[in-house]
């Protein structure tokens, strides 16, 4: 397949460090030739957003809605989804975007919406998921790739990973350990995303 008729639109909000392990998948799984897919776009909503310049430096075209600068989340969702739209996408990829998205944007992209959280959900959605997994003397912890609907960290699951909790973790060396497994199943959801597609 040598036509690009797959467009991703990864959305960040920080390091990115998520997006970067999705277009180094990308380029060593050679999903351009495999499946007609590529990353089209990073977007953030904000401008400092590490991820933006690495994206760039992989000649990715980025963009910056900050948030801020909305009288109204609708609002805001609104000129997210014409950028987003701009690209057609088959999928868009949340990776570290830290914004409540609105019914009508979820709805918008319903079945083209993926989300990576930091739990085994369906435990421990929304914040601190570490420091609330440590508190309640879990053993495993872990992280979930799933579709995004309008219930927060619901949704069906497509991928997750266990992490052991050990002894004397902390909510930073518990996420340290989490975020490694993050950078090998959300590349891998969307590669197994792009198959059922091809």
């Amino acid at each position: 397949m040598s036509g690009v008729n797959k467009n991703i639109v990864i959305l960040i909000s920080g390091g990115g460090s998520n997006m970067a392990a999705i277009l180094k998948t990308a380029q060593k799984h050679h999903w351009r030739e495999q499946f007609g897919a590529r990353v089209a776009a990073v977007i953030s909503n904000k401008a400092d957003a590490q991820g933006l310049v690495f994206a760039r430096e992989q000649g990715i075209a980025t963009a910056v809605l900050d948030h801020r600068a909305f009288a109204s989340r609708e609002a805001f969702d609104a000129e997210l989804m014409a950028a987003i739209d701009h690209h057609n996408p088959v999928l868009v990829v949340l990776a570290g975007f830290m914004r409540i998205l609105t019914p009508g944007f979820v709805a918008h992209y319903a079945g083209r919406i993926i989300n990576i959280h930091p739990s085994l959900l369906p435990a421990f959605t929304g914040l601190n998921t570490h420091q609330r997994a440590i508190d309640m003397g879990c053993k495993f912890a872990g992280v979930t790739v799933h579709r995004v609907t309008a219930e927060l960290d619901h949704g069906d699951i497509l991928e997750q990973a266990v992490v052991p909790v050990l002894p004397g973790d902390t909510a930073q060396t518990l996420a340290e350990r989490v975020l490694t497994q993050e950078h090998l199943i959300y590349p891998r959801a969307v590669e197994r995303l792009l198959e059922k597609m091809a």
